[in-house]
């Protein structure tokens, strides 16, 4: 590690936050002795706010179904060797049903952007799981909407919205996405769901097609500012029915890199250790824990739908992945030093250590 990445590491611990450019640099200086710096003290920003704490999310994958064409997901609207499938209301007031007694206070309702999900169908499944669970947070990750959407929504009672960004480059945006999808609507839609009252959550690809470092420091610039509730991610994956199925996947050891500097610039902030982590290494959400995440969410979809929701190839999907197996992903936290807790998981203050 040279001298200016330790610099930057130390001014990023410090003030948790840099610019741009230093951004660019301290991404350009990464080797294994700066992740292993960095890491430590993501660890220690995330020990100071969220103790040895791992925050479960219960995944509910309502839908397969999205009117989109995103170039890079297996759930695009073109792919006709998707399995299509959408969850009846009652199954998914049932997984919440069940996911409550394996001790999971928050459920994600996510899935494409299928249009038989209107603000009155949508919103009447979130009552239902509310009145049922008063105790439980609703997060809800179904795309782009208009700001009276996400208002209904969130007055039928969802907590938190999670809506990756994907990239905050619009000139990559394009590249990813049809002529069609917009990055100045992806960007209105997370400043109206802010504005709503929403907990909000954003995110990115790391080595999606075309990404550069530069977009890179666009995105840390980005959340840097943005400052959202959330932010989850993760190495890209290649799906095999999409324009980008021969383009390699993201690398595991740069996504965790960038996940520490995310905990460093947002000590407060929830980041999960994906699926993704997981998918291209057997103990990537463990990793994910080491290098500062404090979230995972396992899957509460029925066991018949879980392989359909591909979003990319080989996504886990069984095993530890199932919320069911919630013992055996607590015996994997504990070995890396965390616990998995039954709470809400809501974000908490930063106060800054003190010393004398």
């Amino acid at each position: 590690m040279d001298r200016m990445t330790k610099e930057l590491i130390d001014e990023l611990s410090l003030k948790h936050a840099l610019s741009k450019p230093q951004y660019l640099r301290l991404l350009e200086g990464r080797d294994d002795e700066s992740q292993a710096l960095l890491a430590e003290r993501a660890s220690e920003v995330r020990r100071l706010v969220y103790g040895d704490e791992v925050f479960v999310r219960g995944l509910i994958e309502i839908s397969s179904i999205c009117k989109n064409d995103c170039y890079y997901c297996g759930l695009r609207a073109s792919n006709a060797s998707c399995e299509r499938y959408r969850l009846d209301p009652e199954v998914i007031e049932r997984c919440a049903d069940e996911g409550y007694e394996l001790g999971f206070r928050t459920f994600v309702l996510q899935g494409g952007e299928d249009l038989w999900f209107t603000d009155e169908r949508l919103g009447e499944i979130v009552r239902s799981i509310k009145q049922a669970h008063p105790d439980c947070a609703i997060t809800l990750s179904m795309g782009e909407r208009t700001r009276e959407s996400y208002q209904a929504l969130f007055d039928a009672g969802a907590d938190r919205y999670l809506l990756r960004h994907e990239t905050a480059d619009r000139g990559h945006y394009a590249m990813l996405h049809p002529e069609a999808m917009s990055w100045d609507n992806r960007m209105r839609c997370l400043r109206d769901l802010r504005e709503v009252g929403y907990a909000v959550g954003c995110g990115f690809m790391v080595g999606s097609p075309y990404q550069t470092l530069e977009h890179l420091t666009t995105d840390l610039a980005f959340i840097q500012d943005f400052h959202p509730e959330m932010c989850g991610i993760g190495p890209f994956v290649p799906h095999h029915a999409t324009q980008f199925a021969h383009e390699p996947g993201g690398s595991v050891e740069l996504t965790l890199y960038l996940l520490s500097i995310l905990r460093l610039m947002h000590p407060d902030m929830l980041i999960p250790a994906t699926t993704a982590l997981g998918t291209l290494d057997p103990r990537g959400r463990e990793k994910g824990m080491l290098a500062g995440a404090n979230v995972v969410m396992p899957n509460l979809s029925p066991v018949g739908v879980r392989k359909k929701y591909e979003l990319y190839d080989n996504k886990i999907c069984t095993g530890e992945e199932a919320a069911e197996c919630r013992g055996c992903l607590s015996m994997r936290m504990l070995s890396v030093g965390y616990r998995v807790v039954v709470d809400r998981g809501d974000r908490r203050p930063y106060v800054p250590a003190t010393t004398s």
